[in-house]
């Protein structure tokens, strides 16, 4: 058998961890970052993160701050996100054809996203903190043999961070902090492979009487990991008893993803590449793998304790998704390397927040975010349903004691128009998706 389009041969594995990779679930920040890594500031919309003082996830949002705690603080986070979303759209195989199945059910559901931190302050002004967050991730699946199932099934991406953080107070109005992190990223992912369009696409096997679109469908499922490793700066500066501004920067980190690919190719089909010995080792479990590298992250963020029981806060920050251009597939087998094209480009989450201390005990608190998308129109797949969001968020403090304080959060964010408009392998699917998600937080922070 000659004349395999190469795009065909590897695409299968390509668009499975691209697409797994750059999903960009509506429960999260844009791309597949995930800001969830404090409850307190979740209830603000992450309002004044890098400058605000009492939550321990500076250690990772902006070490500087840990300077303004005192003694030991441990903090436990724990938020849930329900995403739901739905595609309302059409597809289409290589013949122009409808796509058979239905619309792949609701993709989403409950994901827990924990964390935990804590921080020691010595004597001298050097505060320590250690923190485990995941900062970047997603869990989605469809149902088997829905209209886009050439192009996604199931998608679970954990990345999860230990970051080591030190801080030291250079005036009364001053801190600067660093860290160091260890991230383990994790992938597995699927899709259905549309093996009937390759053999229709080679005049050899064409007549065969399943070379036709959706007649002889397979299965590709890749697992892989890799340590990366990164670091984190901060400063915060306090002009007065009343005002603090903070800024942080997280850097890119490198994984180098290896794992194994397990394909699932029809026996009819299995026959036909096994005839030859140019096409026998095609779509052959084995190992395989890609660089990816997660983006950058700059944060600003400003609180200003207009009263006694007010406090308004707000933070800007850059996503540098310019570092996913492409990411390349390469393959210990004959297959050729899949490169695949991403071009994002770096977004920007904007939000605005009030904490109001209503009694002894209790503390309320409220903010609304706005949250810029990386991708475009160009390269979103069933995978990437990504638009610029909303947040709405909503939370509380309550203080049990002297020592212990129980948060609560709630954050609805509302997706501006998710569609996508994509062809790959000769199929094509279009429209658009109908999604939302929600947020529930709880968390306990501790002081001795």
């Amino acid at each position: 058998m000659r004349n395999i389009p190469r795009n065909l041969q590897t695409s299968a594995l390509a668009v499975a961890v691209i697409g797994a990779l750059a999903f960009a679930s509506n429960a999260h920040a844009a791309g597949f970052q995930l800001k969830e890594n404090s409850v307190r500031s979740m209830g603000s919309a992450f309002a004044g993160t890098a400058a605000k003082t009492g939550d321990s996830s500076v250690v990772t949002n902006n070490p500087a701050v840990m300077t303004q705690f005192e003694g030991n603080t441990f903090q436990i986070d724990l938020t849930a996100i329900d995403l739901s979303y739905e595609f309302k759209g059409t597809a289409t195989d290589a013949f122009g054809r409808p796509m058979t199945g239905g619309n792949g059910g609701d993709a989403g559901g409950l994901t827990p996203v924990p964390a935990m931190s804590y921080i020691r302050k010595l004597d001298n002004g050097v505060a320590l903190g250690a923190m485990i967050s995941a900062p970047f991730g997603l869990k989605t699946e469809y149902e088997d043999g829905w209209v886009g199932r050439y192009f996604a099934h199931t998608s679970d991406v954990r990345i999860v961070d230990l970051a080591l953080s030190g801080a030291v107070d250079l005036s009364d109005h001053f801190s600067v902090g660093i860290g160091v992190i260890v991230s383990r990223a994790d992938v597995t992912l699927s899709r259905s492979v549309d093996f009937g369009t390759l053999l229709y696409s080679n005049p050899a096997t064409r007549p065969l009487p399943f070379a036709q679109p959706q007649a002889a469908d397979g299965f590709i499922e890749i697992a892989g990991d890799d340590t990366g490793y990164g670091w984190l700066v901060g400063a915060h500066f306090r002009p007065t008893d009343k005002v603090a501004i903070g800024v942080s920067y997280r850097s890119e980190i490198d994984y180098d993803i290896r794992g194994t690919a397990d394909w699932t190719v029809p026996g009819n089909v299995a026959a036909v590449f096994g005839a030859s010995p140019l096409t026998a080792q095609l779509f052959q479990d084995g190992p395989g793998g890609a660089k990816l590298t997660t983006p950058s992250v700059l944060q600003v963020g400003a609180t200003w304790q207009a009263t006694d029981r007010l406090a308004l806060m707000a933070t800007w920050s850059r996503t540098g998704w310019e570092s996913l251009r492409e990411v390349r597939i390469q393959f210990e087998r004959p297959d050729p390397d899949a490169v695949e094209p991403f071009e994002w480009s770096n977004s920007t989450f904007a939000s605005i927040g009030a904490e109001y201390k209503l009694n002894e005990r209790w503390t309320l608190r409220g903010g609304v975010a706005e949250d810029e998308t990386p991708t475009s129109i160009a390269h979103r797949t069933p995978r990437l349903p990504d638009d610029d969001r909303r947040w709405y968020s909503i939370g509380a403090t309550w203080q049990f004691s002297d020592a212990l304080d129980l948060n609560f959060g709630l954050t609805h964010i509302k997706p501006k128009d998710p569609k996508v408009n994509f062809s790959s392998g000769g199929s094509s699917i279009a429209g658009p998706f109908d999604g939302s998600a929600n947020l529930y937080g709880v968390s306990a922070q501790y002081r001795f």
